[in-house]
């Protein structure tokens, strides 16, 4: 048994682990294949929020229907999480793994390979160490990438402290453990070297980078995120730099001083709000207020005029009246957010907001995320539009194929203002005729000469 197949759920940070989970098997001898064809199937699974645990518990169960032969491993967060219960229950799965160091999976498939049906470790969370370099034994930048050409997530940090009452990654991941400087500057010089454009920053809240490793009188410790972008702006090439997830209740404004320094550390700010009810605030563990949420917003966009904004909403938490939901329109509308994404509250085991009372019935907040989602469309679709007419870089990702009821294949890449998967594209038009030959995973220069709903066309020079 030397071949595997990887089924990836859950987040970019997720991601990150299936892509060390990947790199130890190769350098262990493993080599990866189609479902089909491989061995071994490996479940990376995700254990945020209902919908997303039944989704990889579904698969475990339909591999297991479609391949009654192979075995299969179940990692990631899910089994990290309901370690004991899974273990007893779901017989569908040969092994489990949790989110300790991704080195581990060596040991989990040679365990499934010996019949022993207990994976490594899985009740484990990942050492503080661990968040740096997986085991010490690759270098995280030299693992094989799950993202389309050109672009590679960097997580600077593993777990959170904020502890928002809703939300169980610290139950699963831990708290938080910010990696050293010097180790993720050798992981972005190993990307660039390998010819990635886009290096996205992660962490559950890279806001709070580097405060876990200071030791203060008072109690408050200042973010090093601006000491880690004064660092990646030190190095040579033409590449982008994204931020993704920051808490808005210790937004580090440092950070734009860099920016205005460094255009290629992009104006787009990844901020998950969540609400602007006051009350609501309160029980979801949060210091904010949507006055200082817009007063956050206008001191972005007064340095950085170019800004782009994504944050998420969360309606239905328990309690939340129809005024509370109300002060979340309006703040909505105040925000003007270029990208918003919604998720209805899920209850979860083990947080604080779990025996909270006035539970939001589940058909209301379904429909007050329609309310957020359908209010949005307009606001996005205005923003969007700002950009027509502007010259820009693209960073080219991939060719589509021309369907089978005919018309031309087309090209799809992104400009600044369009982080990975989660927002919209930019359509690149006139390739087919214009002689004009685009290179997966390179810059583009191009002019936006329309928008198609939350997309934007593009021309190449």
């Amino acid at each position: 048994m030397n071949r595997y197949f990887l089924d990836p759920f859950g987040c970019v940070k997720n991601q990150v682990d299936a892509e060390l989970m990947m790199a130890h098997l190769n350098k262990a001898g493993w080599e990866c294949a189609p479902a089909a064809d491989a061995d071994l199937i490996i479940v990376n699974s995700c254990g945020f929020i209902e919908s997303a645990k039944r989704e990889s518990i579904n698969a475990v169960i339909g591999w297991r229907k479609l391949y009654p032969g192979k075995k299969i491993l179940l990692a990631g967060c899910l089994s990290q999480r309901y370690a004991k219960e899974l273990a007893e229950s779901l017989v569908e799965a040969d092994g489990f793994m949790g989110v300790e160091d991704p080195a581990h999976v060596v040991q989990a498939v040679s365990n499934i390979a010996g019949r022993s049906k207990q994976g490594s470790a899985v009740n484990k969370k990942r050492s503080t160490g661990s968040a740096g370099n997986a085991a010490g034994i690759l270098h995280s930048g030299e693992r094989p990438l799950l993202s389309l050409p050109g672009s590679a997530y960097v997580k600077i940090s593993e777990g959170c402290s904020n502890c928002c009452s809703f939300c169980a990654i610290p139950l699963i991941r831990g708290s938080l453990a910010s990696r050293a400087i010097p180790g993720i500057m050798e992981e972005c010089k190993v990307l660039l070297n390998r010819g990635i454009r886009e290096l996205c920053i992660i962490g559950q809240d890279i806001g709070s980078f580097g405060v876990d490793k200071q030791k203060t009188i008072s109690g408050s410790a200042a973010s090093k995120l601006p000491d880690l972008l004064e660092a990646i702006s030190s190095l040579k090439g033409r590449f982008w730099v994204r931020l993704l997830y920051i808490h808005p209740d210790h937004f580090p404004l440092q950070i734009l001083d860099v920016m205005e320094k460094d255009s290629r550390i992009l104006p787009y700010f990844d901020i998950p709000f969540q609400h602007a009810a006051p009350k609501i605030l309160a029980g979801m563990n949060r210091n904010g207020s949507a006055e200082k949420y817009l007063e956050l917003l206008a001191a972005i966009r007064s340095r950085l005029p170019s800004s782009v904004i994504r944050s998420t909403f969360l309606p239905g938490f328990p309690g939340e009246t129809e005024d509370d939901f109300s002060a979340l329109l309006d703040f909505q509308k105040k925000a003007a957010l270029d990208w918003l994404g919604c998720f209805a509250y899920s209850r979860e085991e083990g947080t604080a907001a779990y025996s909270m009372k006035g539970r939001v019935p589940k058909k209301k907040a379904a429909e007050r995320k329609r309310i957020i989602e359908e209010q949005q469309v307009p606001i996005t679709e205005k923003n969007m539009e700002r950009f027509t007419g502007q010259d820009l870089e693209v960073l080219i990702e991939e060719q589509i194929a021309a369907g089978e009821e005919g018309g031309e294949s087309f090209w799809l890449g992104r400009l600044y203002c369009q982080a990975p998967d989660i927002d919209g594209a930019a359509v690149i038009a006139g390739c087919g005729t214009s002689g004009k030959n685009p290179q997966a995973g390179e810059f583009a220069k191009c002019k936006v000469i329309a928008r198609r709903g939350f997309d934007l066309e593009v021309a190449l020079y």
